[in-house]
């Protein structure tokens, strides 16, 4: 038998802006539990979370971790993740296996962007949520100030539960208004005395207990009869309807701490174990098919993987939740998306680092397996002959993109192989080996994401890479007709090549009709892999260019779209017609209608009035009201064209239609500005014509570039 039941297992996932001290509340925690004889500290880069070398030379959660502790006859595994947007692919996939989440706010800096940020997740995911004003010991905390910005931020469904007697540097007792309790500190934190609440606080407390229970109250019909019967809920009934308020996302408590002291850790995992969601309390999971899995140690065996890491000498653990049944060690289960049978040889619960061996994990628990052949990320595992696959992870869309390079020649594949690694690590990396620009694009979240690349590439992989700016795709396209007679003539020893096309090309758009003046004999259609299209006409009368040479004309044509005259990028939208040539009875071969077709393309092209085209992105940042006038002047010194600005809350969004070429330092200005309070998302919109001072740039670039590379 599993060491914990489905019903004594919590699954909580820590979250926060950066710094508000999820990592250290998570040293608590442990420490309170006992798994700790000593908590460790972020200044000292002792903590059981941030053990990873990356996180302590920076002092800052990178990636999330998986803890956990035993309290009180419960298992609660512990989450922590990082605060930074940047690793937000972190934080989403640990909020997939959570049951609860607790969301820590700075008493000092109030609700910060990072917790607005993870806050939409949590809606999406329908976590129960707990919030926790941490460090109200700091001189500057301000806990009525946060709890106020919290209610605006996120509702009046934030309830007190604690509140300090006082705050700053005598922050040493909490009143606990759903027990009526204060809990007094000593100044090393830990297990606190609890003591009657004093007269003087008496007042408030008694009116935070009503607010509470009413809260509690008008979120359960039944409960609500009660309290108007008896005027109050005792401890039980307070415990079930706050538990069925916080599954419903209709009551988030609140509780007050301050981690670095340890003082209000215990309270909170009283909390946890008494009144927080076991997963089998939780609602069943939705299969892709639409059909319910229940949280059930007796039901079908099913896992889901929602994180990956390869470690030295170990090579890759993959970490998952039993969502149904049973999990042994030696256990075979069928990956649904690939159809390999997976045999899970070991399995293992985590502390950080630290793996140790379990033979049997029951459904709702959380733990981890090595070596499994060829499952990744978002994979559904099941006992065989079952048809189970569980929704996958929806990871946020990249907001940075740079071109990487090897530093050392002949280190491509070693680099190539470290990409495809980094991949299956973080499903928030995409990797682009774009044949157009001949680059390899990496698109990630940002510029600390970037680094944090930058050093697995280098210290774990051993790869020495250099990050350069992507260039842009540009198209190419003509706006008046032009006609070019072309005549390649070539005579060596024994038999030549000739061949002589007459070509008119012109702008072309849906429903055009067909060129005037012409006989139009054929026309052939072409969607271009890269937007727009190729439309060709044979218009050759009289036999001047025997229809087998066709065919090598529009390869040659074909040919130079690939690489356009103007910027060498592709070229779209264009009506090629081929009215009259010559060729020769020996000397006219296909390769010599090529060069003809390409050469009389090639001239026409540059005097049919040519203009390059650039990408446009639809933008929308999200920003807070008082930073909407910067954002939007920031915005306009790009070329941007503002479409319009939505209230969102507390927050504007400001939509705006971007020149890609303008969007490649975006990210790290947003933050600059915005002091990290705002974040933005874009997508392709189309392609439209640049500015002639640009146009005339491009092509001195392209021209400049040529010369240096004959």
């Amino acid at each position: 038998m599993p060491e914990f039941d489905t019903s004594h297992v919590k699954n909580i996932v820590l979250l926060g802006h950066a710094g508000s001290g999820k990592t250290t509340l998570a040293e608590c925690m442990l420490f309170e539990a006992g798994i700790l004889t000593r908590r460790g500290s972020i200044s000292e880069r002792n903590t059981t979370g941030d053990y990873h070398e990356l996180e302590q030379e920076r002092t800052s959660t990178v990636f999330s971790k998986l803890l956990h502790s035993k309290w009180r006859g419960y298992k609660i595994n512990i989450l922590d993740t990082p605060g930074y947007d940047d690793f937000t692919g972190e934080v989403v996939s640990a909020l997939r296996v959570a049951d609860t989440g607790i969301m820590l706010l700075n008493a000092v800096n109030g609700v910060e962007v990072g917790t607005d940020i993870i806050w939409s997740y949590t809606e999406a995911f329908k976590t129960p949520m707990i919030f926790a004003v941490n460090k109200l010991d700091d001189d500057n905390a301000d806990f009525d100030a946060t709890v106020e910005e919290a209610k605006m931020h996120f509702g009046q469904k934030v309830v007190v539960v604690q509140y300090p007697q006082q705050v700053g540097v005598g922050f040493h007792a909490i009143i606990d208004v759903l027990r009526m309790t204060m809990y007094k500190f000593k100044d090393a934190g830990g297990k606190p005395e609890k003591l009657p609440i004093p007269d003087e606080e008496k007042e408030r407390a008694d009116m935070l207990h009503r607010e509470l229970v009413e809260a509690v109250a008008s979120n359960d019909e039944s409960l609500m009869e009660k309290y108007f019967d008896k005027g109050e809920l005792d401890e039980d009934e307070m415990k079930e309807g706050m538990k069925r308020a916080m599954i419903n996302h209709d009551l988030f408590p609140l509780f007050c701490l301050s981690a670095e002291r340890n003082m209000g850790s215990g309270r909170i995992m009283g909390f946890i174990d008494n009144v927080c969601p076991s997963a089998n309390e939780m609602p069943p999971q939705r299969t892709r098919s639409g059909a319910e899995l229940s949280c059930d140690a007796s039901g079908p065996a099913c896992i889901f993987v929602y994180k990956t890491v390869t470690e030295p000498h170990v090579g890759e653990l993959s970490f998952f939740k039993v969502y149904s049944g049973t999990i042994r060690s030696g256990m075979e289960l069928v990956n649904e998306s690939t159809g390999v049978s997976e045999k899970l040889n070991q399995l293992f619960v985590v502390e950080g680092n630290k793996r140790s061996n379990v033979n049997e994990l029951a459904a709702g628990d959380i733990g981890a397996t090595l070596k499994l052949k060829n499952t990744h990320v978002n994979n559904t595992l099941h006992e065989k002959g079952k048809n189970i696959e569980l929704e996958p992870i929806v990871f946020p869309g990249s907001n940075m993109s740079m071109a990487i390079e090897s530093l050392k020649k002949g280190e491509e594949e070693k680099l190539s192989i470290a990409l495809h690694q980094l991949l299956e690590e973080d499903p928030t990396v995409h990797i682009e080996f774009s044949q157009e620009l001949k680059q390899t694009i990496i698109h990630c979240m940002g510029e600390l994401h970037l680094s944090v690349i930058r050093w697995k590439l280098e210290h774990v992989h051993g790869v020495e890479v250099k990050f350069v700016r992507p260039r842009i795709p540009y198209r190419e396209t003509i706006r008046k007709m032009a006609e070019s007679t072309y005549r390649h003539k070539k005579q060596s020893g024994g038999a030549g090549q000739f061949g002589e096309v007459y070509m008119r090309i012109e702008p072309w758009h849906e429903g055009m009709p067909d060129p005037k003046g012409l006989n139009v004999r054929a026309r052939e259609e072409f969607p271009l892999d890269w937007g727009g299209k190729l439309v060709f006409y044979n218009c050759i009368v009289g036999g001047a260019i025997d229809t087998r040479f066709l065919p090598s004309i529009l390869k040659g044509v074909m040919e130079k779209m690939h690489e356009g005259p103007l910027t060498g990028s592709y070229v779209r939208d264009v009506r090629v017609s081929v009215y009259d040539g010559k060729m020769h009875p020996v000397d006219s071969n296909d390769i010599s209608f090529k060069i003809a077709g390409l050469m009389a393309f090639k001239q026409a092209f540059q005097e049919a009035d040519p203009q390059i085209l650039e990408p446009i992105y639809h933008v929308e940042v999200l920003c807070p009201d008082d930073l909407t006038g910067s954002v939007i002047g920031d915005l306009q010194t790009r070329r941007a064209i503002v479409e319009g600005m939505d209230a969102e809350g507390h927050f504007t969004k400001v939509i705006a239609n971007v020149p890609l070429s303008e969007m490649h330092d975006y990210s790290s200005s947003l933050r600059s500005i915005t002091q990290g309070r705002a974040k933005f998302g874009m997508k392709f919109k189309e392609y439209q014509t640049v500015p002639f001072e640009i146009q005339k740039k491009l092509q001195e670039d392209y021209m400049k570039l040529a010369k240096e590379e004959v």
